[in-house]
């Protein structure tokens, strides 16, 4: 055990969020005689945690967390879960990376300054232990659906959460790499479990059941992730959740309009339809590109986030802003240039719902549009008025299909944005 060097006479003379404040953009080395304190939450003792200290401002309902690099391994003999410690700023760098304040030296690297570890040497001229003891520590509980900034570098609590079915039997992390597991709670709301390769319970098998799961909440902008410090933070007591069905599948959902349009290629669009009464989840859809001949997914648009209203639209575009400008109105969803929302007409989309099945399709996959009956270059492709289902055939009857060439039965009739284009409107 190292000597107890525990300080009591150290007196704190600012708060979490003074210091903060005094960031202002950039990596800066604090020149003031600043005192912080708090208690630490983090532990190395299974190794899970590397050459950092996270401590909050409470050991009780606390309002911030903070974390400090030092170049210290076993730091948990020196600053154990509960011990409240004092830091001294002068010297010290403040930084911010992904939107997260950290406390440690100076690196440089391609020019700009970012803050690491505080080396072993001096670790002790910062960082001091209180005499006062360990005192424990009250994890807040939280939903993965209220997660809050303000709680990034505190102990959490969440409670009814399990593993996703898809990873149990699965090691917590595979060895020598960091490795992401996934929480969910009964509704399906997933927060991720950061894993290191070389903690000592790296080759454990993921508990099934459910129950709670105690850890350090910290985030990159506002992707929040959770790390334990042992498998003693879990405990599922509890039969796991029952099976929620949250996934559906209708063949009454179909693309019922695609726009190219000549005037302007930033104006394109498709644009989905809902003919039945109800509305229903996308969650798991996927809408598919295969750019001319291809005869593999050239991209896809995972639609999952969105729902469909019944006898309702989901208009999505490649260029939201410009949609907005020519339409009037904005899209229901903006993607980027090269998705399947981008066609210039001589490709083939499909739709495909949670469970791999083709519910609807735009031309032949593996043939280019090009001449063909499913070309509507610098035109467009609308769904007849009495089609009310998608068909996983392409079939020329079910659409009106305007191009500049008026190849293979198609209309010869080029189209012009946006009078010759109707948007979340079947006419």
């Amino acid at each position: 055990m190292p000597p107890d060097n525990c300080v009591s006479g150290l007196v704190a003379n600012s708060t979490f969020s003074e210091v903060k404040a005094l960031y202002k953009g950039d990596t800066f080395q604090i020149q003031e005689d600043l005192i912080i304190e708090g208690f630490v939450v983090s532990s190395d003792v299974d190794g899970n945690f590397f050459s950092v200290l996270y401590f909050q401002d409470s050991p009780v309902n606390p309002t911030e967390g903070f974390r400090i690099e030092i170049d210290v391994r076993d730091s948990h003999l020196f600053y154990p879960v509960g011990a409240k410690i004092g830091i001294k700023l002068k010297g010290l760098y403040l930084g911010k990376s992904k939107d997260v304040f950290k406390l440690g030296a100076t690196f440089t690297s391609f020019g700009n300054v970012s803050v690491g570890r505080l080396p072993a040497a001096i670790v002790n001229e910062y960082v001091f232990r209180f005499c006062d003891g360990e005192v424990a520590i009250d994890p807040t509980v939280i939903a993965v659906t209220d997660l809050k900034k303000e709680l990034t570098n505190t102990l959490v609590t969440f409670n009814d959460i399990e593993f996703v079915e898809a990873e149990l039997g699965q090691p917590f992390a595979e060895v020598g790499e960091e490795t992401e597991r996934i929480l969910t709670d009964c509704n399906d709301n997933q927060i991720v479990m950061s894993n290191s390769g070389y903690s000592d319970f790296q080759s454990e098998i993921l508990p099934d059941g459910r129950g709670t799961v105690t850890g350090v909440l910290f985030r990159e902008n506002d992707s929040y992730q959770i790390s334990i410090r042992s498998t003693s933070d879990i405990n599922f007591d509890k039969e796991r959740c029952p099976e929620l069905i949250d996934e559906f599948t209708s063949d009454r959902i179909f693309i019922s309009e695609l726009a190219d349009p000549d005037n302007n290629a930033s104006a394109r669009f498709v644009e989905l339809y809902n003919s039945s009464g109800e509305d229903i989840s996308l969650k798991g859809w996927k809408l598919k590109r295969y750019t001319n001949a291809n005869t593999e997914v050239s991209s896809e648009i995972d639609l999952s986030t969105l729902t469909i209203n019944a006898n309702g639209f989901l208009v999505i575009s490649p260029n939201a802003e410009e949609f907005e400008t020519v339409y009037g109105f904005v899209p229901d969803l903006g993607v980027g240039t090269n998705s399947p929302a981008d066609s210039n007409g001589d490709d083939n989309l499909q739709l495909v719902d949670p469970f791999g099945a083709v519910i609807d399709m735009f031309g032949v996959v593996g043939e280019d549009g090009t001449g063909s009956n499913h070309e509507f270059e610098d035109g467009s492709a609308v769904r007849r008025i009495e089609i009310l289902k998608g068909n996983s055939i392409y079939n020329i009857e079910e659409w009106l299909v305007s191009n500049d060439s008026g190849d293979a039965g198609t209309i010869k009739q080029a189209k012009i944005a946006p009078v010759d284009f109707t948007p979340k409107n079947r006419e």
